[in-house]
């Protein structure tokens, strides 16, 4: 029986060290890296995304970064297929050689990593804008009720996460769309090792105090001038990233910016906890707290 290939899935809360094991890792077995986070994927959001330079990568191959501009729409389904492209181009490069490249799928956004590993079959439903204007103007509490009334004959419940409401919009969208919002499932044709990153919640909190404040020495003031200045729309999901509604508000003098940081620091913890509930649900999940137990679990699945 012919063996699937095999790609290897780093994942945990922002700020968790997920980019330093990752390169570390590539580094050792030979690896690529492909982001798993939704706002890495636009350019010129640099510093809020936390994004490795190309000094930092050290030269290893880094994929789904830098790939479409702040103003345009990019799905999950668009990345659950740019993905599976990628993979099956490194499977036929294997293929051929006798030294084999491993991918290293890395990021915090967990419904990417889900449609990638679970192969998702996603209905490719365009955006609605008017039934988005509409529905962002719900409360939270409205927008979970009407999901659940759309989804209640489902065969498949959905999946989503609930404490985002940029998330039950788009399932509303879809649910609207198709009358069915996760149909079956597609086998991938790969096989996936996760491994999450297990450090404590008093780790994880110094973590952002810490990254937050070298983002606002690295420029980020500056980084959200300059797409302001560029007329981006605030409101679109690129730059609902964390960081950049905070500083915006500085910008505007709503706030102070102290404050500004302040709020982004713990906006920050609280979508940290938001990620491991998620993470939580997957008990494939291979929770670690160092980096050499990772490496002994990417030793045995390559074995």
């Amino acid at each position: 029986m012919r063996t699937k290939p095999k790609a290897v899935v780093i994942l945990g809360p922002t700020s968790s060290g997920k980019s330093d094991w990752s390169l570390k890792l590539a580094k050792k077995w030979n690896g690529v890296v492909i982001s798993a986070d939704s706002r890495q994927i636009y350019r010129g959001l640099d510093i809020a995304t936390g994004k490795t330079t190309k000094t930092e990568q050290q030269g290893i191959p880094h994929y789904m970064i830098d790939i479409v501009e702040p103003d345009t729409d990019f799905s999950v389904s668009l990345y659950q297929a740019t993905v599976y492209n990628l993979l099956n181009s490194i499977a036929r490069s294997n293929a051929k050689r006798h030294k084999q490249t491993i991918p290293f799928i890395v990021g915090g956004t967990g419904l990417y990593i889900r449609a990638v590993v679970d192969g998702y079959k996603i209905p490719p439903v365009s955006p609605n804008p008017k039934l988005r204007a509409q529905l962002s103007t719900w409360s939270m509490a409205k927008l979970k009720a009407k999901l659940i009334k759309l989804t209640a004959q489902f065969k498949r419940k959905p999946k989503i996460d609930l404490t985002n409401n940029r998330r039950i919009i788009r399932a509303i969208e879809v649910a609207k769309a198709v009358g069915e919002l996760t149909p079956e499932a597609q086998a991938p044709g790969f096989e996936f090792l996760q491994i999450g990153i297990d450090l404590p919640k008093t780790e994880i909190d110094e973590r952002i105090e810490r990254r937050i404040n070298a983002m606002y020495e690295a420029g980020l003031v500056k980084e959200t001038k300059k797409l302001l200045a560029a007329g981006y729309d605030f409101g679109r999901p690129a730059l609902s990233a964390l960081g950049y509604q905070h500083i915006r508000n500085y910008l505007k003098g709503k706030v102070t910016l102290a404050k500004a940081l302040e709020l982004m620091k713990r906006d920050t913890k609280r979508f940290a906890k938001r990620q491991l509930t998620w993470f939580r649900r997957d008990r494939r999940i291979h929770w670690v707290k160092t980096l050499p137990q990772a490496d002994k679990l990417i030793q045995s699945f390559l074995r």
